[in-house]
């Protein structure tokens, strides 16, 4: 009998990564794991992480662990790891040490009148120690990588610094009449210990967004048990307790509103500083603060499941990815430090050649090895991927992947979804036309007096707009809905009726041709007209329409500024799909109307046959595969989670500017590395041929490549200030 084999069990980890010196350690690691059946990983440089993705009926994460460890480098469990303050410590210790020694030999090196009798040895004993000691971390993995038959920077460096210092020591030793270069070698060693230094400061705080998004979360939240309150660490809370939220705290976890009315202030999720009103029933967000009123809030989601958690997860795994210029910068780095080592070896034979002397030939040779250090290019897509996605988080906006980077500069057309995404998505009175002596408040009194029985939208916006106006609600005395046709109620003993003209059994009105001629004005418009009768006379009118959201024609104007057209897609009838198109400013021309959900899929494919590529933005359940089929997705994360699992960029806020501040912002991060893989590849360009030729010193060539990589990071970093054209987001 055959055993059957285990069914397939997709697994997701990250792991710490440590000793990695150079983007060639993230290829090499990432090409380890890769090999393993079953796994798919990326490997980042910039965070020291690695994102794997694994059938666990196949490998176990010990195999993880040991083809990482097999490779030379150390793995752990990113949620194992507390921090990398030791190993901060350790690099900082070799760089204070390194320039305590570097400094005494290049003065005595640089200026004559210091150099007494033997100063050379002076410059070995103290020399030594930084090349050795110092060093020690691109000499391992230099042999590290000798082992594997591969060649990094680290190997450039410690054959520069190792060249220098053997060299030097010869002609000490040997008292030969020819320069030494201990001054050359510590500098080098001591130069790109700072630059690495200044990296890690800045990849440390080009994550900081994220971190701080995770910290920003309760510790403690206030149970509410039989009555009684009991303060709890956040961990303790499970999904339908209820805790209480007092002014000014943080809401412990995802809920709905179980009692008490407050203003909330998302700004941490959604990037919008003003805050919004959260009453019974509403869903309110972990993390987020209640401003003003006594919450009693019932627990949806806790722990990893959290809006917040989410978020973080998905820009983790957004800035793990890379980009396909960062996978072309990794083919370009591999074969480029061999080709590096050729054009050193053959600018010694170059200089020996032409009858130079052999200290000329060297230094030539050392400045090259130097000069040549790939770490820019290995730091110029994860540093700005990192800084970009960490300032989406900021903004209330989610980059799922380095690929949707790519996607945003060619997207030609975006769909947008109608209810919910360009307008409210919810019913509003729009005007009350009442007849004889009744007047508009008193109408909408009764009206939602006898419609708080019913959770029809209809009904509930008419409740909503009587409470917007101060209006307090009579009891109900008699209550009875008519499905498709309307309620009827008995309210301070009078006989209220509400619903469409043939439900109810008013008597027609002296002005009779006047409000046929209201109702057919405003559902001209889109609108829905609803009729109030008080004791069997028509008392009035009440039109109600799903009105566009304030900042929609702001947006759209700006997609249009950003060379995109704008499509309206809905199931509603063309008539209210073209009032709101040209409401805020999309061509009836580019309306599609009275489309079914399953055929939303099929209208951005026959954009996508027109030579069109579509980004769709949506909110709905409906949406999804509309979302999944575009070339773009962007989900409102305040829309159903199937729709935000669909998308590629997740709208935390539900405000339709937000769309046009991802695409800004994924237009600019690609900018961004673009700018920072050119200027790496065009200063190696650049400054190779005039350390062939011998202009270059070694010592100032270990400056510029220091320089080049905290460049890079430094024009990553500006991404932390791109603004919001959102009024009020956070900044």
């Amino acid at each position: 009998m055959s055993a059957t084999a285990a069914p397939p069990r997709e697994e997701r980890v990250t792991l710490a990564l440590g000793g990695m010196t150079c983007a060639a350690c993230a290829t090499r690691i990432e090409r380890k794991l890769n090999k393993l059946d079953g796994v798919e990983a990326s490997v980042n440089f910039a965070t020291e992480t690695a994102a794997v993705r694994f059938d666990g009926s196949r490998v176990d994460r010990g195999a993880l662990f040991t083809a990482v460890e097999s490779a030379g480098y150390k793995a752990a469990l990113a949620s194992d790891v507390v921090g990398a303050d030791a190993a901060d410590r350790g690099a900082e210790a070799r760089l204070v040490g390194s320039a305590a020694l570097t400094v005494p030999v290049l003065v005595i090196a640089m200026v004559g009148p210091l150099q007494f009798s033997g100063w050379q040895w002076f410059a070995f004993v103290l020399a030594t120690p930084v090349v050795f000691w110092a060093g020690y971390p691109f000499h391992r993995a230099a042999v590290l990588n000798a082992r594997h038959a591969a060649a990094t920077m680290d190997t450039l460096v410690a054959l520069g610094t190792l060249a220098a210092w053997t060299w030097s020591t010869v002609v000490l030793l040997a008292g030969l009449s020819a320069p030494s270069y201990y001054d050359s070698a510590a500098v080098i060693t001591t130069l790109i210990l700072l630059g690495r230094f200044f990296e890690s400061r800045a990849r440390r705080a080009s994550g900081a967004a994220v971190r701080a998004l995770l910290e920003l979360g309760a510790k403690e939240t206030h149970l509410l048990r039989n009555g009684e309150e009991m303060l709890i660490p956040i961990a303790e809370l499970a999904v339908g307790d209820l805790f209480v939220v007092r002014p000014g705290e943080k809401i412990a976890t995802d809920g709905i509103v179980f009692e008490g009315v407050s203003m909330i202030d998302q700004s941490l999720l959604t990037g919008e500083s003003l805050p919004v009103e959260a009453a019974p029933n509403s869903e309110v967000a972990g993390a987020t603060m209640n401003a003003s009123g006594r919450l009693v809030v019932r627990a949806t989601r806790v722990g990893s499941d959290t809006a917040l958690a989410q978020i973080a997860r998905l820009v983790a795994e957004a800035q793990s990815g890379k980009a396909a210029v960062q996978r072309l910068a990794d083919r370009v780095s591999a074969i480029f430090v061999p080709v590096v080592l050729l054009i050193s070896a053959a600018t010694v034979a170059g200089w020996l050649a032409s009858g130079a002397g052999v200290s000329t030939a060297f230094t030539a040779a050392v400045a090259v090895l130097i000069i040549a250090c790939p770490c820019a290019m290995g730091l110029a897509t994860p540093t700005a991927l990192m800084v970009g996605t960490g300032r989406g988080a900021q903004l209330g906006i989610v980059i799922k992947g380095p690929q949707v980077l790519e996607r945003t500069r060619r997207i030609t057309t975006i769909v947008l979804d109608k209810t919910g995404t360009v307008t409210e998505g919810r019913l509003r009175v729009i005007d009350i036309k009442p007849l004889g002596s009744t007047p508009a408040d008193e109408l909408l009194r009764f009206a939602a007096a006898a419609e708080a029985g019913s959770e029809h939208p209809l009904a509930q916006a008419v409740v909503r707009a009587a409470r917007a106006r101060g209006l307090i609600l009579p009891a109900l005395q008699h209550f009875e809905s008519h499905a498709g046709l309307g309620v009827e109620a008995v309210v301070e003993r009078r006989a209220v009726r509400i619903g469409q003209p043939r439900f109810l059994d008013e008597h027609p009105t002296a002005d009779w041709v006047a409000v046929s001629n209201w109702r057919e004005e405003r559902q001209a418009q889109g609108q829905t007209v609803i009729d109030v009768a008080l004791d069997g006379e028509l008392a009035g009118l009440i039109a109600l329409a799903d009105t566009a959201k304030p900042s929609s024609a702001v947006a759209i104007k700006a997609l249009r500024q950003l060379g995109l057209t704008p499509v309206l897609v809905t199931g509603d009838n063309r008539r209210v799909a073209t009032a709101i198109a040209l409401e805020v400013g999309i061509e009836p021309a580019h309306v599609y109307a009275e489309v079914l959900p399953a055929e939303k899929a099929s209208k951005i494919q026959d954009l996508q046959q027109k030579n069109e590529v579509v980004a769709m933005v949506g909110d709905g359940i409906n949406d999804a595969p509309a979302l999944a089929r575009a070339d773009l997705g962007l989900a409102i994360g305040t829309g159903a989670d199937v729709a935000i699992e669909a998308s590629d960029i997740t709208l935390v806020s539900g405000d339709l500017r937000a769309a046009v501040d991802a695409i800004r912002l994924a237009r600019r991060t690609l900018t961004t590395i673009k700018g920072n893989l050119f200027w790496a590849f065009a200063y190696n360009i650049a400054a190779i041929p005039l350390a062939v030729a011998g202009i270059l010193n070694p010592m100032i060539a270990a400056g510029a490549m220091a320089f080049s990589s905290v460049f890079v990071v430094a024009n990553s970093l500006r991404l932390r200030r791109f603004a919001s054209i959102r009024k009020g987001a956070t900044r």
